[in-house]
C-alpha cells in the first residue's frame, strides 16, 4: 500500500541532484511555494530522518534582465549561502531539463551575481564564477591590512600557513604533501572557527600533484567535510596560480570527481567545468 498525504498536507516536490558528488535537493518556488526556514532546510538535509544532501537549492524567476532564473542555497545546517559552484551547475542541468534554459548558452542569478552558462557535451556545464577577491577586509579576513600571498595565524599553540580568496564566500586553502593524511576533521572546524574569519571559511587543503592537477579536499562551512566544493576549488587553484604552482587552466581532483578549472589572468572571471546529475524525484510531506 503506498502512504496517501492527508487532504490539505502541504506536498514540497523535489528533485535530488549531485555535481562531481557534492549533493542537493532542488525545489522550484516559481509557482509561489515559500522558500524553506531553517529548520525544513535541515530537516530536508537530513541523512538519516530527511532526504540527504549537503545544501537545498531552490529555483525561483530571474532577478536581472538576462538571466532564465534565480537560484538560492542553504546549507545542511539551515544556514543559506552566497555561493556554490557545484550547485549552479545542477541549476543550469534542471533548467535545461525544464526547458526554461534554451541553446548552450544562458545566465542564472546566483544570490550574488548573475553568472554566464555554457552547456557542453556529456551533462557537463560551464560556469563562469567571477574575478576571486583577496583584499583582506572582501574576503572577510581579520587582522591583516592588506593582501599577502600567504598568511599565518596561531591556532591551539601551533603555527597554521594558508591562503585565503572569496570567490563569493570565504575560502582558506592549506597546502599540504599528502592530502590522504592532512587533518581535515580536526584543523578544518578549528580555522573555521578562528578570530581570522568573522563569517567562517571553508577550509581547503590542496596537494599539487603536476603543474596542470591538484587534489583538494574541502571543510565547508554549514556541512562539514564534502565530495566536492565547486567554489573551494575555483578559490584553490585560484590561489596558486597566483603562487606559480599551478597553471592557469588545471584539473582539480576531489574525492567526488573532477573538476577544471581555467583562470587566464588575475582580472578575468574563473571558469569551472564539470558534471551535473539527476538522482531521483521525490515528495516531501509537510
Amino acid at each position: 500500500m503506498t502512504d496517501q498525504a492527508a487532504p490539505g498536507t502541504p506536498v514540497l516536490r523535489f528533485s535530488k541532484m549531485h555535481g562531481a558528488g557534492n549533493d542537493f535537493v532542488v525545489i522550484d518556488l516559481r509557482n509561489g511555494t515559500p522558500p524553506p526556514d531553517s529548520a525544513l532546510a535541515s530537516q530536508l538535509a537530513d541523512r538519516h530522518f530527511g532526504v540527504g544532501c549537503d545544501q537545498i537549492l531552490t529555483i525561483e524567476k530571474p532577478r536581472s534582465a538576462g538571466a532564465v532564473a534565480s537560484y538560492r542555497i542553504w546549507n545542511s545546517d539551515g544556514s543559506t549561502s552566497q555561493q556554490c559552484g557545484n550547485g549552479a551547475r545542477c541549476v543550469a542541468a534542471w533548467l535545461v531539463r525544464d526547458g526554461v534554459a534554451q541553446g548552450n548558452r544562458f545566465r542564472v542569478d546566483s544570490p550574488l551575481a548573475t553568472h554566464d552558462v555554457e552547456r557542453l557535451p556529456g551533462d557537463r556545464y560551464a560556469i563562469a564564477m567571477g574575478v576571486p577577491e583577496f583584499d583582506p577586509a572582501k574576503i572577510p579576513l581579520a587582522g591583516f591590512a592588506s593582501g599577502q600571498d600567504g598568511y599565518e595565524i596561531a591556532l591551539d599553540g601551533k603555527a597554521i600557513s594558508f591562503g585565503a580568496a572569496s570567490m563569493g564566500n570565504p575560502h582558506a586553502v592549506i597546502e599540504v604533501q599528502d592530502i590522504d593524511a592532512a587533518p581535515i576533521a580536526t584543523l578544518g572546524p578549528a580555522l573555521q572557527s578562528s578570530a581570522a574569519f568573522p563569517q567562517s571559511a571553508n577550509i581547503g587543503f590542496a596537494q599539487v600533484v603536476a603543474r596542470d592537477r591538484l587534489r583538494l579536499r574541502v571543510f565547508e562551512r554549514g556541512v562539514g567535510e564534502t565530495l566536492a566544493c565547486g567554489s573551494g576549488a575555483c578559490a584553490a587553484a585560484a590561489v596558486l596560480m597566483r603562487r606559480g604552482k599551478l597553471d592557469r587552466a588545471a584539473t582539480v581532483s576531489l574525492p567526488g570527481g573532477d573538476l577544471q578549472i581555467s583562470w587566464p589572468d588575475d582580472a578575468a572571471e574563473v571558469i569551472m567545468s564539470g558534471p551535473a546529475a539527476f538522482v531521483f524525484e521525490g515528495e516531501w510531506k509537510q
